[in-house]
Formats: structure tokens, sequence, C-alpha cells
């Protein structure tokens, strides 16, 4: 994928998630010009950067690397993501969550918010169904209440 093929996506995937530069930059932690730049087709994201903005708009990022005679559509790739989950991924109380946790773990918001992702996957995959905005929010309480336990319960040790 060329500079200007990652712009045209990135914007892309913004404007469908109704999301402003400046509300995934702030999500994302770069700054507006920078990811601004990069949807004009300039500049030389990192990795970092990229999986930065994938998970500001709920995405995950997916690197490869191919030989010349092989197929794009080849090889054992994970499954996409439904339009459905990506929706539910990019609300505010899932940033929020995820803020919440990446901070309380000392991680990165990006890596929590994609282990999210995985979770309520994994949820659709263990029930059997689609999964939506209930499960979502029971996921996310569970993993809060899960935490805030763990709290308490050093606090009554110390």
């Amino acid at each position: 994928m060329d500079k200007a093929e990652l712009g045209r996506t990135l914007r892309t995937r913004r404007q469908e998630a109704g999301r402003t530069i400046a509300s995934v930059a702030v999500d994302a932690g770069l700054s507006v010009p920078y990811i601004a730049n990069l949807e004009n087709g300039r500049g030389n994201p990192t990795v970092a950067a990229l999986q930065q903005l994938a998970a500001a708009l709920g995405f995950r990022l997916e690197i490869g690397l191919r030989g010349e005679d092989e197929g794009a559509g080849e090889g054992a790739a994970e499954p996409e993501v439904p339009d459905a989950v990506r929706g539910l991924m990019a609300s505010p109380r899932v940033r929020a969550v995820a803020r919440r946790l990446a901070h309380d773990r000392r991680a990165h918001v990006s890596l929590v918010a994609e282990r999210l992702q995985d979770a309520l996957l994994a949820l659709g995959a263990v029930t059997g169904r689609d999964v939506g905005e209930r499960d979502l929010e029971r996921l996310l309480d569970l993993l809060l209440l899960s935490g805030a336990g763990l709290e308490d319960q050093g606090r009554a040790e110390s």
C-alpha cells in the first residue's frame, strides 16, 4: 500500500465512523497535523502510530510480507471484523474504559482496545450469535468491576 492509498483509507475509515481528525488525534495520542498529513498522503508513519490510529478508529492493524509471486488473498489471514463490532468498539464508553484499563495496567490504549475487541469477538464465538451493544456493556461492566475488586482486595491486604 502506498502513502496515497493509506491516506485515503485512513480518511475513509474516519469519515465512516463519523469522527473528526481532532477526536481521532485525542484517542490515538497523535497530533491533528500529523494525522492530516497522513490522510493527504504525506509523512512516514511508524508502525506504532498506525496501531494507535487503527485502535482509535476501532480497527486492528495487520501487517504482512509477501513475495511477488504470492497472491494478496492467499494465506491464513484472521477473519474480518464485522462492521457491527467495529461500530461498537468506536463508542465513547469503550474508549473511556480502554483508557482507564490501560492506565491501571500501565499498558498502551491501542493494545487494550484490541484485546477488548478480541474479547467481544470471542464472546460471539462462544455464544454462537452476533454480539450487540448489551453484550459490550456487560463485558465492559465486568472488566471494570473485576478491576475494582482487585484494587479493593489489594487495599484490604495492606
